[in-house]
């Protein structure tokens, strides 16, 4: 499993941009593998809505885990998972969630400050790090923080509040800082420059091609909930449709065939 640990941080070295589609059950994580994703990362808005929680840390630690562990089930490339908030206020309670996702063979992680003063997720991270060292383990902490997506500050002082908490969370012992919202070229380029970490964007209406990111700096580019709430948006329709008229024609558009989709659970 730690080979999982240290294919994943040799990816955020390049060649090219890593890119996340977002997965939020087995099924949409064995999918997009077969599709050719060198890793797979979990959106917590889509796994949280699958399972029947609304997003922003409500879902219970081991629900998430057992999500988690049914991805890896079908997987054979590293999997990193969306933890929120860590899904406790606690530092030690979030190492030991943490040491729990280590046991499954996950790889990597993403831990987010939310409103939260930056402290309080860098001390979460320190408590990630020590709860790996103890299992004589690793895993990839990707450090998300919401300055931008939150509006946390004034427009003006963003970025270095961005660094400022880069530089927290570095020190803390993070692998990567993910910056949702972040989308303007020249502030992308300040941050890259500054974080002292790879940096990873989520996909959004104004964020520059993927080559343009890439030629920033930026090393990894998430699709974040969009996939999902593409699909619950096309399945809300079709059901409408189906209650308004039982019309069968239209569930057969565009979809993938029965043989397909089995075949990509057969052996696993």
């Amino acid at each position: 499993m730690s080979q999982h640990v240290a294919t994943f941080r040799q990816m955020h070295g390049g060649p090219g941009l890593l890119r996340f589609p977002n997965a939020w059950d087995a099924g949409s994580a064995r999918l997009f593998e077969s599709l050719g994703a060198r890793a797979i990362a979990t959106t917590s808005a889509g796994v949280a809505w699958a399972l029947g929680y609304p997003d922003g840390g409500r879902m219970p630690a081991d629900v998430a885990i057992g999500a988690a562990v049914n991805m890896a089930r079908v997987l054979r490339v590293p999997l990193s998972v969306d933890l929120e908030n860590g899904y406790a206020e606690d530092p030690v309670t979030v190492g030991e969630t943490v040491r729990r996702l280590i046991d499954a063979g996950i790889a990597g992680l993403n831990i987010e400050d939310g409103r939260d003063a930056p402290e309080k997720l860098a001390a979460k991270i320190e408590a990630i790090r020590s709860a790996t060292a103890n299992a004589g383990a690793d895993i990839f902490v990707n450090a998300r923080t919401d300055v931008f997506l939150a509006s946390l500050v004034d427009a003006p002082q963003r970025v270095g509040e961005t660094l400022s908490r880069a530089a927290t969370y570095r020190a803390a012992g993070a692998d990567s800082l993910f910056v949702p919202g972040l989308r303007d070229a020249g502030e992308i380029a300040a941050v890259v420059e500054g974080a002292g970490l790879p940096v990873n964007l989520m996909a959004c209406p104004g964020l520059a091609p993927a080559s343009e990111l890439e030629r920033l700096g930026v090393r990894r580019l998430s699709a974040g909930s969009g996939i999902a709430q593409m699909l619950w948006g096309q399945a809300g329709k079709l059901a409408q449709e189906f209650l308004d008229s039982g019309r069968s024609e239209s569930m057969a558009e565009g979809a993938m065939p029965y043989p397909q989709l089995q075949a990509l659970f057969a052996g696993r």
